[in-house]
């Protein structure tokens, strides 16, 4: 029997041990949820918005229940984990209110009596979803999918399954059918024959590159659409005219919030060379102020990393990027999987902390001297999930945003999601979009009706 052993990363002590699914019990899980596609297809709008919105009043209610479990599993801190629990109930209510406009025929003009474009479930959908925000990117995924009259199949990262479990029982104590939402407790491994099933009609992945490229390799090998969220370095762009303590407040939460544990956080600070050394300084010192400690002590900001592993990698980076030529402005360190809030500056393109994705709570400084190299240092990057700029010439600003390969530019403001507004991005950082009317169409088929007398 195959087991799955979940560690708390603040104590390094073992949380519960998980039976995994065989690959029968796998197959059993699928075939049941296909099942239930023929029926859950025909519910009506207004039935999945009832049961939806009883998802979001599941997760305001029980709250510290679900953020516990985040807490103890990958070491978020409590206050960031009940934000997380909330968010979720918010893009549940999003989709209840606007899923059925946004799927609604769109009528097409043409030389027919009637034509029309439908939007039409695909069936059964794979999530391979990752540790980081194990609540928040599975219901990004599911609120849409399940509206849309799909049937969602979670396949978990190995870490938090107590998190998957969990998001199974909100459904459920929400009342949607059984089999509408259904969690697969399997290692990776055994993702590439989940995704072969017949019965699996797409995938949808948040997680790293070297994952999104197998995930997706499977998917083409048997012609079966996806969506990838992957890795992000994002800039911060701080131009000269900005308002300093606004965008240092800013950059702060950008980078460390989550623990530094995000695709979406700010990693790369390119800051204008006549201002660097204040702003600089006066990052460093909210930075000095952040509280690490107990994840689950309401004033903690900074918790530990989700892995030990994780944390070692990113010390790794951070020493690499010090011998060819990086200064320590603060932090640097690691203890177990606690890794110290740090700020590297005097940082080039060739260092690992720019050229690599770091996950965890390091921040990179790279001055420039025109608004052209700044564009080109952020460009450099092989990633194109978001950029953020900040400046007081707002009109200025907006004419260079095409200027950037990125999925999003936010103008002082950091990158973040927002069900309103389409997530995703370009480069390596992946395809398609979640979120808006653009993620709820990512899971249908765009049906041509033509019709003539």
């Amino acid at each position: 029997m195959s087991t799955t052993v979940s560690i708390n990363p603040y104590t390094g002590k073992e949380i519960h041990s998980y039976k995994n699914h065989s690959a029968k019990e796998v197959v059993e899980i699928i075939d049941r949820a296909d099942a239930r596609f023929g029926s859950w297809k025909k519910t009506s709008f207004s039935e999945r918005s009832k049961l939806m919105r009883a998802a979001a009043d599941e997760l305001k209610s029980n709250k510290e229940e679900y953020a516990e479990t985040m807490v103890l599993e990958m070491g978020k801190p409590i206050s960031q984990a009940l934000a997380e629990v909330e968010k979720c109930a918010w893009v549940c209510e999003y989709y209840a209110e606007n899923a059925e406009k946004q799927l609604a025929n769109e009528n097409k003009e043409t030389d027919a009596y009637k034509s029309y474009v439908s939007y039409e479930p695909l069936g059964v959908v794979l999530a391979v979803m990752p540790w980081n925000y194990p609540y928040w990117q599975v219901f990004r995924f599911a609120a849409p999918a399940l509206m849309a009259g799909n049937i969602a199949v979670l396949k978990h990262a190995s870490n938090v399954f107590g998190c998957a479990l969990n998001l199974e029982k909100i459904f459920k104590r929400a009342g949607f059918p059984e089999n509408c939402f259904s969690t697969l407790l399997i290692k990776s491994d055994a993702v590439k024959a989940v995704i072969e099933n017949k019965k699996i009609k797409a995938v949808t992945l948040t997680g790293s590159g070297p994952a999104g490229s197998e995930v997706a390799a499977t998917a083409g090998k048997n012609i079966k659409k996806t969506v990838l969220e992957l890795g992000g370095s994002n800039a911060l762009i701080v131009l000269k005219d900005c308002d300093m303590a606004k965008t240092v407040d800013t950059c702060v939460m950008a980078r460390f919030q989550n623990t530094g544990q995000s695709c979406i956080a700010g990693k790369r600070l390119l800051v204008d060379e006549s201002i660097a050394e204040e702003f600089v300084n006066r990052l460093t010192k909210k930075v000095s102020e952040l509280k690490s400690g107990n994840p689950m002590d309401e004033d903690t900001f900074i918790g530990t990393m989700a892995r030990e592993d994780l944390a070692q990698y990113l010390e790794k980076q951070v020493k690499s990027s010090v011998a060819y030529g990086a200064k320590l402005a603060i932090g640097g360190s690691r203890e177990y999987a606690y890794f110290e809030p740090t700020i590297l500056t005097e940082v080039t393109p060739e260092m690992k902390v720019f050229e690599e994705e770091t996950f965890g709570p390091v921040l990179s400084v790279t001055t420039f001297k025109t608004v052209e190299e700044a564009i080109k240092l952020s460009n450099l990057s092989k990633f194109g999930l978001g950029v953020s700029i900040f400046s007081k010439n707002i009109e200025a600003v907006e004419k260079l945003v095409p200027e950037f390969e990125e999925g999003g530019v936010f103008i002082n403001e950091l990158v973040k999601s927002d069900p309103r507004l389409p997530f995703g991005g370009v480069k390596m950082s992946g395809y398609g979009r979640e979120l808006s009317e653009h993620g709820i169409r990512e899971f249908v088929n765009r049906k041509t009706v033509y019709i003539k007398k």
